[in-house]
């Protein structure tokens, strides 16, 4: 662009940056808060990052869910994220913090729209148009709450600037920020992350084919894209290949087709790209009757009621309709890459409603590897925005061709279809009465888009300028009104008290004095929150106690199947007992140390199993019942002896063979050094000097050799040392870990090494497949 045209974009940056703060400031105020999985999940991990810096801890295990999950490998932990730095620089991040934050990188993510725009040479009024729908529109709104996938979503548009810089330019420089946005936007693997790669590998072959010679586009952009490549995977690659094995590991390894086809969006849901909130998802007065809800079918509700919501503003799906699809300017070169991006994400998202969706689950490599095909919902909503903006650029231009007689017929028609076939649905399942209102405002946000249009056109001989101040405050005005606060994306700060480190609650309180245990010690207690509430599950995280269930769609499989755990326990109907764990009267549940379960129901209610005087009722809170199970044993153990034992069969029956595990530890396999069967040891002493999130040591004083069992998952990424020699860590007892030590006094560490453990791990999968290939 010439530089007589640089205050003009300038002037665009601060008319966005007004809109931004306008649009954000109800979070900015701290009179809400992004609620659910912002601070039931995010809120939590982030805690305890700050937990484990400003104690000198590592992050890299977490010892506070799950029984232990190897958190640097967790694509929710935050540890790759930008968020991490709040964790560096304040002990407590505060809410408002973690929400400003993840509002500045929707501003990221708009700016870097302005930029595209400008390099293109389009117009400011379409460049403001888009940037806005970008930061603020479909799931950029309605799903804040995720901030993966938020992340991801604000990368992807530095992303395709800087690439679409590199490429145009041939510049190494631009290829370097390409690749370090790219890094940035896959750094903590999501779904939003893993399509927007593919758009920005579509971006490259669309660059090559709009060029005179392929080959010579090609040869210009090789050492560019090489260096993006390279640099995506200096940033990327260990982050990604410990959440790849992390997930191998877990009860996801592998997603069925059915599993991610319940994941996707309904053809129905597209409608609210013209009417905002039709369905009532954002409102506290309207119960929500659109997809995956009571009024269509009771037994299908695997998508949550604002992931259908993809509207953009009333001016931009004017335009689209209007001028793209009426008109036929979508499929204009300079920007038909992203019409054909959209619709292949619609389609994408659509998921099992199309056959398209089942190819590419079957073909397309890492469309397995998720499990909700309505998160391209993100995505859609970004091409969407471009798009609007692009066909703003035109009419303001001047250079939309004249709309005749037919156009304006199929655009009436596109307009009053949408509005039909809404209304239609609504008298489908009986709630007409609940659509009549957001139709009619939608119409008229849609006459006004209308209105500012026309006064658009009487504006093409003035600045630039007075384009975006007329445009800005429409959609400002539509936005806010249309995306902004809801009960989905906006709650009371106080609503989330337990997820402050200070909180006074009486029930978190309560645990974290009955927890504490100083060292040295041999006990270390758990504690299990059953139905507490959907904001609960991960408080072990931020008040520093140890949880055997959790709230994280990832958890050891292993672990899973023997205790029941699943993604979440908001409910006391969502505990699920197993052959292992079948009560919390039970050894698995004695073994864990489950010291103290606190329940929204009386237990009894929850696990109808217990006789009286199994658990003991000692408190009663205004969160729940308070139960002590006296059973639990300390954390660290000393077995003289062992058992071999079969730990798939145990987890499939259930049926412990007879032992005692103070005294006997069970193993998969006979150890090294066997030590003679039927020993006795005079009053074995073991207790643990130091336990941090990564490092535990204990000490164990023994006349006869033996085992120290620690009650801590094991994980192969851990190592051992008995008197700082390394030594093999055995499963023991189906989950756990053991060491052997000879007779005396004797120091065990064991230690979590994650890139270390994790790169061992991949040498020995891969030497597997080698040798299975060869057999």
């Amino acid at each position: 662009m010439a530089p007589s045209t640089r205050p003009q974009s300038w002037g665009t940056i601060a008319v966005f940056l007004v809109a931004w703060l306008v649009l954000s400031w109800p979070w900015l105020s701290g009179a809400v808060t992004i609620p659910y999985d912002a601070k039931a999940l995010f809120q939590a991990q982030l805690q305890f990052i700050a937990n484990a810096f400003h104690e000198g801890q590592s992050p890299f295990w977490a010892p506070h869910v799950f029984g232990g999950i190897p958190q640097v490998a967790d694509p929710q932990s935050l540890i790759f994220s930008p968020m991490a730095l709040l964790a560096l620089v304040a002990r407590n991040p505060s809410f408002r913090a973690l929400d400003a934050l993840m509002l500045a990188l929707l501003a990221l993510g708009g700016l870097a729209v302005l930029m595209f725009f400008r390099d293109r040479g389009w117009h400011p009024a379409g460049a403001i148009v888009a940037a806005m729908a970008y930061a603020f529109g479909a799931s950029a709104a309605w799903r804040i709450q995720h901030i993966g996938q938020i992340e991801s979503f604000a990368f992807f548009a530095v992303a395709l600037w800087l690439l679409a810089r590199a490429l145009d330019r041939s510049s190494t420089v631009y290829g370097l920020a390409a690749g370090a946005a790219a890094g940035l936007m896959i750094v903590e693997p999501n779904q939003v992350a893993f399509l927007a790669t593919l758009l920005l590998a579509g971006l490259v072959v669309d660059h090559w084919l709009s060029q005179p010679s392929l080959d010579q586009s090609v040869r210009k952009s090789s050492l560019p894209l090489v260096i993006a490549g390279v640099t995506t995977l200096v940033i990327a690659a260990i982050p990604v290949l410990l959440t790849s094995l992390f997930a191998l590991s877990s009860d996801r390894a592998a997603i069925g087709f059915s599993e991610a086809a319940r994941g996707s969006l309904h053809p129905a849901s597209l409608l609210t790209l013209m009417i905002a909130d039709l369905f009532g998802a954002g409102s506290p007065t309207v119960d929500y009757w659109g997809p995956y809800s009571h009024p269509w079918d009771p037994n299908e509700m695997s998508l949550s009621q604002n992931m259908g919501e993809v509207y953009v503003g009333a001016l931009p799906i004017l335009v689209v309709l209007t001028f793209g699809m009426a008109r036929g300017l979508a499929w204009a070169r300079e920007i038909r890459f992203f019409t054909i991006a959209t619709i292949v994400l619609i389609v994408y998202a659509l998921g099992h409603y199309t056959p398209a969706f089942r190819l590419l689950f079957e073909l397309l490599p890492g469309v397995s590897a998720f499990r909700r095909p309505a998160d391209a919902t993100f995505l859609i909503g970004g091409m969407t925005s471009v798009l609007a903006g692009y066909l703003v650029h035109r009419f303001v231009t001047g250079t939309v061709p004249v709309l005749r007689a037919r156009h304006a017929f199929v655009a009436a028609a596109l307009l009053i279809g949408g509005f039909a076939a809404a209304l239609a649905v609504a008298v489908a399942v009986g709630r007409l009465d609940a659509a009549v209102m957001p139709v009619a405002e939608a119409a008229a946000w849609i006459a006004a888009a209308g209105l500012v249009l026309g006064a658009l056109s009487h504006l093409r001989a003035r600045p630039a300028f007075a384009s975006v101040a007329v445009i800005a405050p429409l959609m400002i005005a539509d936005l806010a009104r249309n995306n902004g606060p809801n009960e989905s994306t906006a709650s009371p700060p106080g609503r989330y008290d337990i997820l402050d480190p200070d909180t006074k609650n009486e029930t978190i309180c309560l645990l974290k004095r009955l927890l504490h245990q100083p060292l040295p010690s041999a006990r270390r207690d758990r504690v299990e929150l059953v139905g507490v509430g959907f904001e609960w599950p991960n408080v072990g995280l931020i008040h520093g106690f140890e949880h055997t269930l959790g709230y994280n769609p990832l958890r050891l499989a292993e672990f899973a199947e023997a205790t029941g755990a699943r993604d979440h326990i908001a409910g006391p109907d969502q505990r699920i007992f197993t052959p292992l764990f079948p009560s919390y009267y039970s050894l698995l549940a004695d073994m864990l140390g489950l010291r103290y379960i606190v329940s929204s129901v009386p237990i009894d209610r929850v696990d109808g199993s217990l006789m009286p005087g199994d658990l003991e009722l000692i408190a009663r809170t205004r969160s729940g019942f308070v139960y002590e199970n006296p059973r639990a044993l300390p954390r660290v153990l000393f077995a003289p002896n062992w058992l071999e034992a079969d730990f798939t069969k145990l987890l499939a029956d259930g049926q412990w063979p007879q032992f005692d595990p103070t005294h006997t530890v069970l193993l998969e396999a006979p150890p090294d050094h066997p030590p003679p069967p039927g020993a006795e040891c005079d009053e074995p002493v073991v207790f643990m000097t130091r336990y941090q999130n990564t490092l535990v040591e204990i000490e164990v004083i023994s006349a006869c050799g033996g085992f120290v069992v620690l009650n801590d998952v094991w994980h192969p990424w851990w190592s051992a040392t008995v008197d700082r020699e390394p030594v093999d860590i055995l499963k023991a007892n189906v989950l756990f870990r053991a060491v052997q030590v000879p007779p005396g006094h004797h120091k065990v560490r064991f230690e979590f090494h994650a890139i270390a453990g994790a790169v061992m791990e991949l040498g020995e999968k891969i030497g597997e497949t080698l040798l299975g290939s060869e057999n």
